[in-house]
């Protein structure tokens, strides 16, 4: 269980304490130091941080090359950024790593309520939820890589578009596995900035608990 203090302190204000633990429980590491190296759907064993310079290091090695995610949250490091030495070492901070990817995992819960219609029946909202932890898992919901994707805001239509079919929901509109999906390290829209994570949203509409 993550520390709440910690999660009092660091966490996205639009969240709730107990989605908070929830979304580290399915999605993120109680490490900081935390470093998932992926190359594609394969799984890179690296050798594990024991110090903040160590977590940066390894992940400076590897970024470019493969998909990694860091610390608490497993947010997909190299997100926004051109070069590797744009890196920020809070990344590895346990408050920092909980700040921006709270941050970014509302942006994709937002992501996801639109394709439902921004739906308000307590029956669905825990669904989306888990869309969502599903959405930051794989970086793809629906043929759409979440952590590039435009923050949808408010005023979303209310007319979900048709699910794909059961074996086309683990794939893009490149028909690329969701693993083979790295971060986008091309640019530096601010959508896909974590210091500028937009709009908030408020998942205190979600009934009951873990």
């Amino acid at each position: 269980m993550v520390d709440i203090a910690l999660i009092q302190q660091c966490a996205d204000p639009a969240l709730k304490p107990e989605f908070v633990e929830q979304f580290v429980e399915r999605a993120g590491s109680l490490d900081p130091l935390s470093v998932t190296v992926r190359s594609g759907s394969r799984l890179v064993l690296v050798p594990k941080p024991t110090t903040s310079d160590d977590a940066m290091e390894l992940i400076r090695k590897n970024i470019g090359r493969n998909t990694i995610r860091v610390g608490i949250t497993q947010y997909p490091a190299g997100l926004g950024i051109m070069e590797a030495g744009e890196l920020k070492p809070d990344i590895v901070d346990a408050c920092a790593n909980l700040k921006m990817g709270t941050a970014l995992f509302a942006k994709v819960y937002r992501i996801v309520m639109k394709w439902y219609g921004n739906p308000a029946d307590k029956e669905v909202l825990p669904q989306v939820f888990n869309d969502a932890i599903v959405a930051w898992q794989t970086g793809y919901f629906e043929g759409t890589a979440v952590f590039r994707a435009p923050d949808p805001g408010v005023g979303m239509p209310s007319e979900p578009r048709p699910r794909a079919p059961s074996g086309e929901m683990a794939k893009g509109k490149d028909d690329r596995p969701r693993d083979d999906e790295g971060p986008d390290t091309s640019g530096t829209d601010a959508h896909n900035n974590p210091y500028e994570a937009g709009m908030r949203v408020d998942l205190s509409g979600i009934g009951g608990s873990r």
